[in-house]
């Protein structure tokens, strides 16, 4: 009938029209409004204005954060007379630094409603105080103001027992209630920065006490991570950026761990070129009585909004666009793909219906407005009507005030692992800083190994985060490259190497809550694959791989049914490599051999040879490294998302094929050989450390360690 009148009215007639328009949108509500999945009465949600600085990381500093909005619970949101209850208006802090206090001056992100629907967690920033950094080396003496951070509260849902349950001066938020009493949350205690040019501290996902005691760190991850959720299984599933000797604008994808925050690993799309999907996938939810995720396509240099896709873990992952479904069509992904940061904060009802926040102003690129987030309920067939909208403020994150059952918990009772406390410090009592990994067989890779490779023995590095802003470093790390973004590359420590037997299986002991990276090596100690990424183990976890980046999607090779020869003896204990690679130190690795065989030579031929002295020291850099690592080095962390195997380090370095190839008869002895071998299968850094009293001794062949480890 509306589509009828709509054909009897001439266009001119535009009063009539938006009547028929007004109708229609009426009907759609209606129809809408009469989903089964619609039976909640209540909904919570948070009012808050977009962070003054948009950039996936900083939107989450409290320095970035404008005051204003609050807690809220919407009565009736479905029915014909909605009204808005602010849950927090006659609440005062019952517990912590602002005891006694209301939080009315502030900001809120972050809520999320516990399993029995009768607490509220979220994160609030008092939005008081000095704005500045405090540039502090060690993590526990804090980044900021305490005003200037978010800090997790606790509340019940009539407004009672209010509970500060973090403080500091480092940011606390995201917590997420756990199946197992405790709350997960993303914290800036792990230490460490972004390494692309500012003032970033790195947060990462720790977990604590429903009390706010008994914080740890889960996670020693040296990049951030965001927005912990709870999958069906029980595990935690969050969004990672996977920052590894790559491109700094990939892999801001979903990750999955368990509880006490073992076998973190990646949901799917961890190597997908940029093109091909979304920058980010944030706010990630596992569906209702479903296998898939909802999540926001959000963009790399912006917030967390975006378009809505679907992800279906169970599709074999294509580095592309397999997994994920798109449920907002008509806006494009953000930054890879030119589209706008319309919807997000997705809380999935079941497969296809959605609560969400949008604006339209931002979707039809409306310039010159403040955004304004409304609450929205959408579908995958198209629909997209309206809840609830403040013209004031926006709206976040849409929760229906509704009693959930927990996962069951899939204990282990073999494992009793010890997590690390913030900063990553073992408490006395934790257990042994260590754990055991092992890996089935090397060879099963997604892509093939040369011809006749025989892996000999696995090299452990140690990935180190970045211990100072990265605006202006006293000093780089080593070489950057147009390919990666002209991002700095992390330092690293060679813990040591250990064999794998003639199966391709390895077995072995390696610190906890250090974040390892793996190569493999050939019978020559060449690095012939080496990792992307990076993995942890808590203290007392044993953690398996399969393969180097087998594929996900199908069982083992008959073969492995036999148990591994590794997995029959006990685990190898790691083998130390040689001075100057632990801590990592060109100095003290590299320049000796360049002294003892080629620093003469090359002082004899100056019109044809690059200087191999340590003098004049240029970029803070030895003369050497500015003559070899552009050259002849090997520093192809960025354009390459995933290594392939026998193209990498010393084997696609200038360097190694001028050696081994009778540079005017120069014969290095092997000790010597493999001193450039491993400096090369390092990416060819020049430091082991980022701070600027330490890289001044490293230049001046002291041994440093460095301080964030």
């Amino acid at each position: 009938g509306l589509r009828q009148a709509a054909d009897a009215v001439p266009p001119a007639n535009t009063a009539a029209r938006r009547g028929l328009f007004a109708k229609a949108c009426q009907t759609q509500r209606a129809v809408a409004f009469a989903n089964p999945r619609l039976h909640c009465r209540r909904l919570l949600f948070a009012k808050h204005h977009r962070a003054a600085f948009n950039h996936m990381c900083d939107q989450y500093y409290g320095t970035t954060a404008r005051p204003g909005g609050g807690l809220f619970v919407l009565e009736e949101p479905f029915g014909a007379r909605p009204a808005v209850r602010d849950l927090l208006a006659q609440a005062t802090v019952q517990k912590g630094r602002l005891a006694g206090k209301r939080l009315d001056q502030g900001s809120f992100i972050s809520p999320d409603l516990s399993y029995e629907a009768d607490r509220l967690a979220f994160a609030y920033v008092e939005c008081s105080g000095p704005t500045a950094h405090q540039d502090h080396v060690d993590p526990e003496r804090g980044h900021w103001d305490a005003g200037r951070c978010y800090h997790v509260f606790s509340v019940n849902l009539d407004g009672g027992a209010l509970t500060q349950l973090t403080d500091g001066t480092w940011n606390d938020f995201d917590p997420c209630w756990l199946p197992n009493g405790r709350l997960a949350f993303i914290s800036e205690r792990r230490g460490g920065y972004l390494r692309c040019g500012r003032v970033c501290p790195t947060y990462t996902l720790h977990d604590m006490a429903a009390d706010g005691g008994d914080q740890r760190a889960l996670s020693p991850h040296e990049t951030n991570e965001w927005h912990p959720s709870v999958t069906h299984d029980g595990r935690i599933i969050y969004t990672r950026w996977d920052y590894v000797d790559r491109h700094g604008c990939t892999a801001h994808l979903p990750w999955v761990t368990t509880l006490d925050g073992r076998d973190a690993r990646a949901l799917h799309g961890n190597f997908a070129p940029r093109q091909a999907r979304p920058d980010m996938e944030l706010d990630v939810r596992a569906i209702p009585g479903s296998q898939r995720y909802v999540a926001t396509a959000a963009p790399h240099h912006g917030q967390a909004y975006g378009s809505l896709v679907r992800v279906d873990p169970r599709v074999p992952d294509d580095d592309a666009m397999a997994p994920v479904q798109r449920i907002t069509p008509e806006v494009d992904f953000p930054e890879s793909q030119g589209g706008v940061e319309a919807y997000g904060t997705a809380w999935p009802l079941d497969d296809d219906v959605f609560l969400c926040v949008y604006d339209w102003a931002v979707a039809v690129r409306k310039r010159g407005v403040e955004p304004n987030y409304g609450i929205y309920l959408v579908d995958t067939f198209g629909n997209r009507v309206l809840v609830y909208r403040d013209p004031e403020i926006s709206c976040l994150a849409p929760i229906p005030v509704q009693a959930r059952p927990k996962p069951a918990l899939a204990a282990d009772p073999a494992v009793s692992v010890a997590r690390a406390r913030p900063f990553g410090k073992p408490a006395a009592g934790d257990g042994p800083a260590e754990g055991t990994l092992a890996v089935m067989n090397v060879y099963d890779s997604l892509k093939p190994w040369p011809a006749g490779t025989r892996i000999a023995a696995l090299r452990v590095i140690q990935l180190l985060p970045m211990a100072v802003p990265s605006g202006r470093p006293p000093h780089e790390i080593g070489m950057r490259e147009a390919s990666s973004g002209d991002s700095v590359i992390l330092a690293r420590n060679v813990l040591g190497t250990v064999p794998v037997e003639a199966d391709g299986s390895a077995h072995f002991r390696a610190p906890a809550h250090r974040e390892l990276l793996f190569q493999a090596l050939d019978e020559q100690g060449l690095a012939v694959q080496s990792m992307r990424s990076a993995v942890y183990l808590q203290g007392n976890e044993r953690l398996l791989c399969l393969g180097c980046h087998e594929p996900k999607h199908r069982a083992p090779a008959p073969a492995a049914a036999a148990t591994p020869q590794a997995l029959r003896r006990e685990p190898s204990v790691l083998a130390p490599d040689v001075d100057g690679s632990h801590p990592f130190s060109y100095p003290r690795l590299v320049q000796p051999v360049l002294d003892r065989h080629c620093v003469a030579c090359h002082r004899r031929n100056p019109d044809k040879a690059p200087v191999l002295d340590r003098e004049p020291i240029t970029r803070n850099w030895y003369a050497s490294y500015n003559s070899l690592a552009p050259r002849f080095g090997f520093h192809n962390y960025g354009s390459a998302l995933r290594t392939t195997p026998g193209q990498f380090g010393a084997r696609a370095a200038k360097l190694y094929a001028l050696l081994t190839g009778g540079h005017h008869g120069l014969e290095l002895p092997a000790a010597d050989l493999h001193r450039i071998t491993l400096w090369l299968d390092c990416c060819s850094v020049f430091y082991g450390v980022y701070e600027k009293e330490g890289g001044q001794a490293q230049l001046a062949g002291g041994v440093v360690r460095p301080t964030l480890e």
